[in-house]
């Protein structure tokens, strides 16, 4: 800005004129009236919101946390968060000293030198709430988080926030700092019924607290910030040793006692504590279907919050059907333990979803989730593995929606593709090392042949098969440039979980479904907080693509001669489709199959990537185990047929060729939808 050159040497000439004396006065009296002022308002907001405060003596006279339970869908209990609080009251001479430096380093390693407050965390928290909707929490000592805990809800406001603080002052004036302390300790979320750090050395060590180690201490220390995100029982385990460590790390920056000595623990000190292997107290008994209940639990913590799940007592109900999950888990459980020694494998997971909806319907994460001496805890339904060739149907469908048919002709031979592994030629071959020759798409995917299916992937290309898998539900496939030909034979990771989504698809038409584990939350007063909602789904595929896929793996005469007429992928009576997949390193074997009504998939391996024996996809590991549990599962159903679509038209054609029939000879019937058929104009002939 341009200002006149006399006017603004006349107010240089003024501002010269004044005395640094009366600035210094003027700069003193505006920042004793504002500090006055914000006394004032302190004082005034104190009061305020001290008049509807419940009293500190209450501490130990309150309404305890309700438990949080979680059911199947017919309400049969599956696990109680909290269930009847265990909590059993000590004092701190009854503490494992590592106890307490555990928890006032990972909590407030200045407890005995504030006055119930951290003045710096207390002013970010105070501006966090103002700026922010709603606070994000932060700047809370021991005191506070006594309060929190004990006399107010945990609700983040700023009203929430200065009430915490007045509380903390008064029972700081109340009550001693070891006196506070034990209160902490003995009103403490650890986690599932475990409130108080007896029950929860109890619960999880099967111990006194007395008796704690610096390794087991440090664990239970980082456990109240999130008892279900943390806990080495919860859906990741590797979260409780991360937060462990992190304890381990604090102690050693040491914390002041109420003599105002400095304490903390030596680095090896904290390096043995880490190298510890912990034992925990067996769970067994105290939940059913574990890997769907942390699954479920996970899903909570996400929508509500830890604390709402860990103490608000919720009431959920879950898609899962609790006698099919029994029997699943049984099956998958004995079978493993027959093929450990012959097939080299030690673990086995499986999912079944209601198609129509969904819903799943039953989730077993391994063969044993208690299992001391095995990594049970891992979810594999969940976790990414290589499907082998479970993914070619998709890569047939892909077909099918570019006009490709299941009569068109393929050749099983020897073929190189150039730069197509990694920018290097590539010469696919088929699991039995043998070439078919000329072979119709229905035989070459009811049989699993790689040539053909790798040939058919270069023909649709890859970006349109992922696209056809992301709608399907398989969306891990999200950069196509990392991805060659191999594709189709199993060459990127997915989960079993998406795999099951991606064969209901089919099962429902082409209609795509979101997994549902959780039917309807309600809170302690019956509140409805959640219900699935009424969704039809999306519509991702052609129906008719579905029907003839669908066909296709239904087919039991086409796959005959690779698997026989009788193999594990037959169910007598009933009309199923299914599909196998194994790696070709032998790390992951797939059995993926559904009727109209039930989609099941049962991966088996070894979590540590290492290869089993042998697998003869078809006739053992994963297919043994779905053609048992399917068995049971529809042994008294009847017989559903795929819905055929009005559009998809069924022809004679050239047993051979897949051309209309000429003379005599032989002929088979084939699907088409309609305007794909061949005709005498064009036979629709495709030599590839």
């Amino acid at each position: 800005m341009n200002f006149p050159t006399k006017s603004f040497k006349q107010f240089r000439l003024r501002f010269k004129k004044v005395s640094p004396l009366k600035v210094a006065l003027f700069a003193t009296t505006a920042a004793f009236v504002i500090l006055f002022a914000g006394l004032i308002f302190a004082v005034a907001a104190v009061a305020y919101f001290s008049k509807d405060l419940p009293s500190p003596t209450k501490l130990t006279n309150r309404q305890i946390d309700q438990s949080t339970k979680i059911m199947d869908r017919s309400g049969k209990l599956l696990y109680d968060v909290y269930g009847d609080t265990n909590r059993t009251i000590v004092t701190l001479d009854q503490v494992s000293p590592y106890v307490i430096q555990a928890t006032l380093a990972t909590e407030d390693a200045q407890f005995y030198e504030h006055p119930g407050f951290d003045p710096k965390g207390f002013t970010r928290a105070m501006i966090s709430c103002a700026i922010h909707v709603g606070c994000t929490g932060g700047g809370s000592t021991l005191t506070q988080q006594l309060v929190k805990n004990t006399l107010l809800t945990s609700e983040r406001s700023l009203t929430r926030k200065i009430k915490e603080f007045v509380l903390a002052m008064q029972i700081e004036q109340r009550y001693t700092k070891d006196q506070i302390l034990q209160m902490y300790l003995n009103e403490a979320p650890y986690g599932g019924q475990a409130v108080g750090i007896e029950a929860a050395a109890e619960t999880y060590f099967g111990k006194q607290a007395r008796d704690l180690t610096l390794a087991e201490s440090a664990l239970l220390a980082g456990l109240p910030q999130g008892p279900s995100y943390y806990s080495p029982f919860g859906a990741h385990p590797e979260y409780a040793k991360e937060r462990q460590n992190y304890v381990l790390h604090l102690m050693t920056n040491g914390w002041t006692d109420r003599t105002n000595t400095h304490h903390q623990i030596s680095t090896q000190e904290a390096e043995a504590a880490k190298a510890e292997t912990l034992s925990y107290r067996d769970q067994g008994g105290s939940i059913l279907a574990p890997h769907f209940v942390m699954y479920v639990k996970s899903l909570l913590t996400d929508q509500f919050g830890a604390a709402v799940v860990d103490s608000g007592g919720l009431q959920v109900t879950t898609s899962l059907n609790l006698d099919m999950q029994q029997v699943l888990q049984k099956i998958v459980t004995d079978q493993i333990a027959v093929d450990s020694k012959s097939l080299g494998i030690t673990n086995g997971a499986a999912i079944v979803e209601d198609p129509k909806t969904g819903e799943i319907l039953a989730m077993v994460g391994s063969r044993d989730y208690f299992d001391k001496n095995y990594d049970g805890k891992v979810n594999v339904t969940i976790m990414p593995r290589q499907p082998g060739s479970s993914i070619k149907p998709i890569t047939y469908a892909t077909a099918l929606k570019q006009g490709y048919t299941a009569a068109t002709t393929l050749y099983d031979v020897e073929t190189t593709f150039k730069g197509a592994d990694a920018g290097k030629d590539w010469t696919p071959v088929n699991y039995d090392g043998q070439f078919r020759g000329s072979v119709q798409l229905r035989y070459a995917l009811a049989n699993s042949l790689n040539i053909p299916a790798v040939k058919m992937l270069k023909l649709v290309g890859i970006p349109n098969m992922i696209k056809t898998a992301s709608d399907m539900g398989v969306d891990t496939f999200n950069d196509p440039s990392r991805y060659g030909l191999s594709l189709t034979l199993g060459g990127g990771e997915v989960t079993l979980q998406k795999m099951v989504g991606a064969y209901s698809t089919l099962s429902a038409s082409g209609v795509y479904h979101q997994p549902i584990a959780i039917l309807k939350v309600t809170d302690s007063s019956g509140r409805v907080l959640y219900e699935k909602p009424q969704d039809s789904g999306r519509q991702v595929l052609d129906p008719g693509i579905s029907f003839i896929i669908s066909d296709i793996l239904a087919d039991n005469v086409a796959r005959a001669s690779t698997f026989g007429a009788f193999s594990t992928l037959y169910i007598p009576g009933h009309t199923v489709a299914v599909k196998t997949g194994t790696t070709n390193d032998l790390k992951d074997n797939w059995t993926i199959g559904y009727t109209p009504s039930l989609a099941m998939g049962v991966w088996v391996g070894n979590n540590d990537g290492s290869a089993m024996k042998s697998v003869a996809s078809g006739i053992s590991g994963a297919s043994v185990i779905w053609n048992k549990a399917m068995k049971e599962f529809l042994k008294d159903q009847k017989d559903e047929l795929f819905t055929r679509p009005d559009d998809v038209a069924q022809l004679k054609i050239d047993q051979f060729s897949g051309a209309l029939p000429s003379g005599d000879a032989p002929t088979r019937e084939e699907f088409f939808i309609k305007g794909t058929e061949p005709n005498t104009e064009s036979q629709m002939r495709r030599r590839l």
